[in-house]
């Protein structure tokens, strides 16, 4: 069996991630980006897929976890009979190079440990070829290379490389693993202890930059550092989470490929950032997103590589048997096929907050916003598959068709505030249209809610956003109802279904947790509506749901109180971010956010 997802760290380079078992085994990794092939595949498999483990041989009585600091160096603790060790695991921070150093400290007594390295390139299929040079351990297959240099004797055993040593205490014995394209040049060796101080500092000067001084600053800036991690510095991209097909629903179907980047996440993002000051990062995130959505707007696709690229064709791998059993292993992302509405209205959303508090201006932004405004305008009324991605027919989303609101609303506010050209009484018109008809198809006055989709009896959680992005005033009746709807059909244990599955309206077999992201999303829309003692309360609770080392997932099982889900999760953290900040600036001023139609970083940075 698997270790539980929350049993996992993150180690990166911002270039790809590793997850780290609590148990000393790195189970999952993809080299040289966080959508390459992985060469450690165990996650969703067997230790024959792919891992490299280090940890003591004698039982272990106990575990400790902890980050270094303001950094993303992780320390996992091991305590048996024989002593105490220590492993030092983390990745370097370089332009040109990808590492993983792990260094084995004896902090107590003679422990004896073991180091099994499996190789398996392409997702666990493909043994590489082992040979060595020298002091170095190649294993090679195709376009990769692995080199292992190690501070121990390393020998083969049953197609793995192993190794048996003793640590002392005060003694450290280091491991360094290094990726490049077999067909390019060996690089020099890496100095592991070096490397570890400078990744330190670099991590922590970076983390000195954050400007966020308020209540819960701890999780804020852990969930910073993981945002940087989860970040594709050659472009500035961001990826929903370093993993794929960890599932929803406990052996279920729901898994999904999450290893790209969402332009429904663009706005949650750069809120995030700004409030923290880390303005670099947010232009690098316009940057990408303006380059990726460059072309014909009738083109726009709800994701992205990394990269920009758009073909991410999703099919299946039948030699994983899925995490826990949980199949299919799905790579790639069909959702990048559909048609959502929303993304739209995310991306005007993004680029008017990046005005709104003064980024330098991209000349060619207003260009592409008016192209996109173009094809929404024409297009508004269509259904789509909505915020979630359904997998059935396509529908008049209500959450879609509010988005596409947001966009025409933002530009107006920009055509406005910052002397930009453009048809502003004609998309005036457009705003009051869409915002009319939302009123009428989507909200149900007998229940006093706003419904999922035109004509629906079921709710929706993205709902919880209607007051957050200015579409009605915090304190309307309808936004005060809907809230109360989902509170009453949506919240189990205290927290938030994205939607029922079993109302079958997503054409999968029904089940999944809660959705993580929508609970912030109901604290925050708690605290516009003047109830904050409860929603600082659903916040705690949601805060004591991260795990040892202050990570989420995308969602939780409270029947069997673990998560579920791609992890760590970046719309999880951003929500975390958000919602503190919420929670932190003094009432009115949150409120005058909603009403103004602004993210809490346009008022915090204006005011």
């Amino acid at each position: 069996m698997p270790l539980p997802i929350e049993d996992y760290a993150l180690i990166g380079d911002c270039h790809t991630a590793a997850l780290v078992g609590s148990d000393g085994s790195i189970d999952w990794l993809c080299f040289p980006r966080f959508d390459s092939g992985a060469c450690f595949a165990a996650l969703l498999g067997e230790p024959e897929h792919g891992r490299w483990l280090i940890a003591p041989v004698a039982e272990v009585r106990n575990i400790r976890r902890k980050y270094r600091p303001g950094t993303l160096i992780l320390e996992t603790d091991f305590e048996a009979d024989a002593g105490a060790v220590r492993i030092i695991d983390f990745m370097s921070l370089s332009e040109d190079r990808w590492d993983v150093l792990r260094i084995v400290e004896g902090l107590r007594g003679r422990v004896a440990m073991r180091m099994e390295l499996i190789i398996r390139f392409d997702y666990g299929s493909i043994m590489p070829w082992v040979q060595r040079s020298g002091g170095t351990l190649l294993a090679s297959a195709g376009p990769d290379r692995l080199e292992l240099r190690s501070g121990v004797a390393v020998h083969g055993e049953n197609m793995k490389t192993v190794a048996e040593f003793h640590v002392s205490k005060s003694e450290r014995i280091s491991f360094a693993l290094n990726y490049r394209p077999s067909y390019k040049a060996a690089q020099p060796a890496i100095d592991p202890e070096q490397e570890l101080m400078v990744t330190g500092n670099e991590w922590r000067k970076w983390s000195k930059r954050c400007t966020y001084e308020g209540r819960w600053r701890d999780a804020v800036l852990r969930s910073l550092i993981t945002l940087k991690a989860l970040t594709y510095a050659p472009t500035g991209g961001i990826v929903a989470a370093p993993t794929t097909s960890l599932p929803e629903q406990h052996g279920g179907v729901r898994n999904w490929d999450y290893r790209y980047c969402w332009l429904r996440d663009a706005t949650f993002t750069l809120n995030a950032l700004l409030l923290a000051g880390y303005h670099e990062e947010a232009v690098a995130w316009r940057e990408w997103l303006l380059r990726a959505i460059a072309g014909s707007p009738e083109d726009l696709q709800i994701l992205y590589s990394v990269t920009g690229e758009r073909r991410l064709e999703e099919y299946e791998v039948d030699w994983l048997p899925g995490y826990g059993g949980a199949a299919p292993v799905r790579l790639g992302n069909a959702a990048s096929k559909q048609f959502q509405l929303d993304v739209y209205g995310e991306v005007m959303n993004t680029l008017h907050l990046a005005r709104t508090v003064g980024l330098d201006p991209e000349p060619d932004a207003w260009r592409v916003q008016v192209a996109l405004l173009q094809f929404l305008e024409s297009n508004w009324q269509q259904p789509d598959d909505g915020i979630w991605e359904m997998r059935g027919p396509q529908r008049h989303y209500t959450y879609s068709k509010v988005m596409a609101w947001v966009a025409f609303d933002r530009a107006v506010k920009d055509v406005e505030a910052f002397e930009l050209d453009g048809p502003v009484e004609r998309w005036r018109q457009v705003r009051d249209a869409i915002h009319a008809q939302v009123c009428s198809e989507g909200y149900d006055a007998q229940r006093n809610t706003f419904v999922q989709f035109y004509g629906a009896p079921h709710l929706d959680a993205s709902l919880l956003l209607i007051p957050q992005v200015g579409f009605l005033p915090s304190d309307d009746p309808r936004v005060l109802g809907t809230i109360e709807a989902i509170k009453r059909d949506l919240v189990v244990d205290g927290l938030v279904l994205r939607y029922k599955t079993d109302a079958d309206v997503d054409a999968l077999p029904s089940g999944e947790g809660a959705f993580l992201p929508c609970s912030y999303w109901l604290a925050g829309s708690l605290a516009l509506i003047g109830r904050r003692e409860e929603a600082e309360a659903l916040f705690e609770r949601l805060l004591g749901l991260s795990n040892d080392v202050g990570l989420l997932a995308e969602e939780y099982d409270t029947r069997g109180r673990c998560m579920l889900g791609n992890f760590p999760q970046a719309l999880t953290h951003t929500a975390l971010i958000n919602t503190a900040y919420l929670l932190s600036i003094p009432e009115e001023q949150a409120k005058r956010a909603s009403e103004t139609g602004e993210r809490p970083a346009a008022v915090v940075q204006t005011s």
